[in-house]
């Protein structure tokens, strides 16, 4: 394809011709975009995610790749520059053979001077993707001593060495295949008088609650200059005419702002956005900004130190999830795609992620719909469950990259925090290198942590930082796994060690950043990638899409302990999904009722990278699994939980509230029997505090008989209700009896449907599933004898279902019975 322009601006995005560097293979590509994903679309690959097809394309991560386009230049002269970013990640760019930019770092904006490669007419640009497998390999070779990494995490080597997200070589979530690409800016650019190399901002909020915005412009000039420089901000225009000199120049202007208008997180107030402009004759760069403070507390006591996050004043518990990025190929993925992952964590009540330090530093759009969302972000550094080097080239380029992603992003009101890395404290103990000689690469750990310390430092002054996660604290190099006193806490003794859920009970963690449980994905999407023949979860498509080792028997292992075995496939998937939920519903509503003790949980994690077994709340594509219905209940910013006490004696019912507000709450408790009769028990009403948890009521497990349940429901004064169930003992040991389940539906004017589930005795955790994608209402209730729940399903796609879908329907009962 070819582009004629005599425009100071040729963007480059578009097809391209892609081919092996041996000449084996050749298609079309289009950028941004990643190799796998043309090769499939060309017929040269199959569909890397279904059944065992990973294995089979291992192939093309190990060769080198060429993407090359034409384009027409009329007039060559003047001073011409590379625009490129998010290019992964071994590269070469040739412009008519002459190299112009030698990359190695997938975090960078590279802007090469490209004027001398240039000619007027006709001009090919190539770019030489080299193996990463390859590259990795090399520069392990030449490290002083040996870099461990995690070979159960990354079954393709050396991953480490590079600057590029880690999950790309595998992850025990991720496929392995180290896909390469570009996924972002590709265009040449003629340097006129100057360039805006970034906008960053500074608040400085007065005691009157008015606010000075220091907006900083950087200019790059090839020589001196006058430059006319306008700012704007909603509105307000200021022009100053400036003389830079060669070279980068700053020029800072500010904006006196009486009576702002602040951003909050979401359930605490407005997201109030201005928009802030600067603009030079040949560039306007735009930014959201959002007017806030932001205080990480970390203040001794007691118990340790605290680890809580205050926002315009006020402390704010933090309900979310961890982010991976949105699929393993990039071409799988799109901003719409992106905003429906990120509203399905705010419609489940959550008001922080964590972007996780083994992916992608984001597209500035992400962190836009995080600012209008109200989603808070924690931003790792992307630097996970490895060691690295620490030579002066690897720290130079960290420097660099540190440098331009806070200097991208920390405008953004957003983001409240910058940590160093994940767990990489506790990779020094997971590695016979760093064991016999802890010294040696904890001295090159710390020399990486600094660097980042420091480049974080030059670029915003005023940013939170946060060493690692989990950390105990600055310069903390204990274990912040099992240490609940100060600091972030990941806390995996559950899953990974497989101990029971009561055990979320024996900690209290001051922010837990990371805990999880596993579950199938669900049917729907098992469908896309195995076969009938293949439904089992012993089958090799089964297993090879379980990364995490021992997971499967793990899932199977724990159904044993709480429940009667599933009578088959469909259902084993079903209730690995019910006790997921079950175990981070048992984390979170005890971890909240010590608030303020502790003050956050982000469970791990939100969402898929591919259809996989795993950990997240959300299944590949975007619907919700199970878990997130449960969720959006135990994280409601107004909350009621049945807490056994430690002897399990009694049961408490903690009420608590995320509001700046009292809330008055009516309680309504009933124990129900294996038919599903209901019958009155105890009844209470409370208020609660702003931002505290206390105990409502008190009950007597004797109290409970054994063949009956204890099921509650609850009102606030803010208009927040909500229902729950407890179980004394294990759902294996309740007799339960048919539920006598029926269900109809009807479609709506608008396109969706009504869906009336009703039941004739007890059916607990009621799931209904299509085959059409979409979202419900509500998902996983309970329902007793004689009631009846509506339901309206809205199909993902609009007009996608014109007759009604076919829903399934499940419950515990069906479940476990052969009847």
């Amino acid at each position: 394809m070819t582009d004629i322009s005599t425009k100071p601006l040729i963007d480059l995005a578009g097809i391209w011709a892609l081919s092996s560097a041996d000449g084996e293979h050749a298609a079309s590509m289009s950028l941004p975009g990643d190799v796998h994903s043309a090769l499939e679309s060309a017929g040269i690959i199959p569909d890397p995610y279904f059944a065992r097809n990973e294995d089979d394309i291992q192939w093309v991560a190990e060769k080198d790749w060429i993407v090359e386009r034409h384009f027409v230049l009329e007039d060559a002269s003047g001073d011409w520059y590379l625009d490129i970013d998010y290019l992964d990640t071994v590269a070469v760019v040739f412009i008519n053979d002459a190299p112009v930019l030698t990359a190695d770092n997938c975090f960078r904006r590279y802007r090469p001077d490209v004027s001398k490669a240039l000619k007027a007419g006709e001009n090919v640009i190539r770019i030489h993707f080299h193996s990463s497998i390859a590259a990795g390999a090399e520069r392990q070779a030449r490290q002083p001593f040996r870099i461990p990494y995690s070979e159960g995490n990354s079954p393709i080597a050396n991953g480490n060495m590079l600057r590029k997200p880690q999950c790309h070589f595998g992850w025990d979530w991720n496929i392995a295949i180290a896909p390469l690409g570009l996924y972002g800016t590709v265009a040449l650019k003629r340097l006129e008088t100057a360039r805006i190399e970034n906008v960053v901002t500074r608040q400085m909020h007065d005691e009157k609650g008015g606010v000075e915005l220091h907006v900083t412009a950087t200019l790059f000039a090839a020589d001196p200059g006058i430059v006319p420089v306008r700012f704007s901000l909603d509105g307000e225009r200021v022009r100053l005419d400036c003389g830079i000199g060669a070279g980068e120049t700053t020029i800072t202007h500010v904006f006196e702002i009486a009576e702002p208008r602040l951003w909050w997180p979401a359930g605490h107030g407005e997201q109030a956005l201005y928009r802030l402009e600067v603009e030079i004759p040949s560039e306007t760069v735009s930014r959201q900004i959002g007017l806030r403070t932001i205080e990480l507390l970390t203040d001794k006591d007691a118990a340790g130190s605290r680890f809580a996050f205050r926002v315009n004043g006020r402390e704010i518990f933090c309900r979310g999830a961890n982010w991976i990025p949105a699929d393993a190929l990039f071409s799988r993925t799109s901003e719409e795609r992106t905003a429906d992952l990120l509203q399905s964590a705010v419609d489940a009540n959550m008001n922080m992620i964590r972007v996780w330090g083994g992916g992608f530093y984001e597209h500035d759009w992400f962190y836009d719909l995080c600012d209008r969302k109200g989603l808070m972000v924690w931003q790792d550094f992307m630097f996970a469950c490895n060691l690295y080097p620490s030579t002066p080239d690897f720290l130079d380029n960290v420097t660099v990259e540190v440098d331009y992603q806070v200097r991208r992003l920390s405008s953004h009101p957003s983001i409240v925090l910058w940590c160093g890395d994940n767990e990489l404290v506790g990779a020094l103990t997971w590695f016979k290198e760093s064991i016999e000689n802890r010294d040696r690469y904890l001295v090159s750990y710390d020399r990486l942590n600094r660097t980042i310390e420091v480049a974080l430092k030059m670029a915003a002054p005023e940013a939170i930082w946060w060493p690692s996660s989990p950390a105990s604290g600055y310069l903390d190099f204990g274990d912040a796994w099992h240490a609940d006193g100060s600091g972030d806490m990941h806390y995996w003794s559950v899953w990974h060690e497989n101990k029971s859920f009561d055990n979320y009970r024996t900690i209290r963690p001051r922010f837990c950043s990371e805990f999880g449980f596993q579950s199938y994905t669900s049917m729907p999407v098992v469908r896309r990638f195995a076969d009938r023949k293949d439904m089992n979860i012993a089958s090799p498509v089964m297993e090879s899409h379980q990364k995490n080792a021992g997971g499967n028997e793990r899932i199977a292992g724990t159904m044993f302990r709480y429940f009667r075995f599933p009578k088959d496939f469909a259902n084993f998937v079903y209730l690995s999904q019910i006790q997921q939920g079950l175990a981070i519903k048992t984390a979170v509503e005890f971890w909240r009722s010590l608030k303020p003790h502790c003050m956050g949980t982000l469970y791990w994690q939100l969402n898929d990278t591919w259809p996989v077994a795993s950990w997240s709340s959300l299944d590949h594509g975007g619907s919700w699994k199970a878990m997130h219905y449960l969720v959006r209940r135990f994280f409601q910013p107004v909350a009621v939980a049945a807490i056994p006490t430690e002897d399990n004696r009694s049961i408490r019912f903690i009420m608590v509230n995320d509001t700046a507000a009292d809330v008055t709450i009516e309680l309504k408790a009933v124990l129900v029997d294996m038919k599903g009769q209901r019958i009155p028990f105890r009844t209470a009403q409370g208020v609660c505090t702003p931002e505290r948890a206390d105990t409502l009521l008190t009950v007597d497990a004797a109290d409970i008989p054994a063949d009956c349940l204890l099921a509650w429901s609850f009102k606030a004064s803010n208009g927040m209700s909500g229902k729950g169930h407890h179980v004394t003992g294990t759902y294996k040991a309740l007799e339960l009896e048919p539920s006598g389940l029926a269900i109809e539906v009807a479609p709506l004017a608008d396109g969706t449907f009504e869906i009336t589930v009703g039941a004739e005795g007890l059916a607990l955790f009621v799931m209904i599933e299509s085959e059409t994608p979409g979202r419900y209402s509500d998902n996983a209730f309970d329902l007793t004898a004689g009631e009846s729940r509506r339901i309206v399903f809205t199909p993902a796609t609009a007009g996608e279902a014109s007759a009604p879908p076919t829903f399934r329907v499940y419950d515990l009962h069906s479940c476990q019975s052969g009847d």
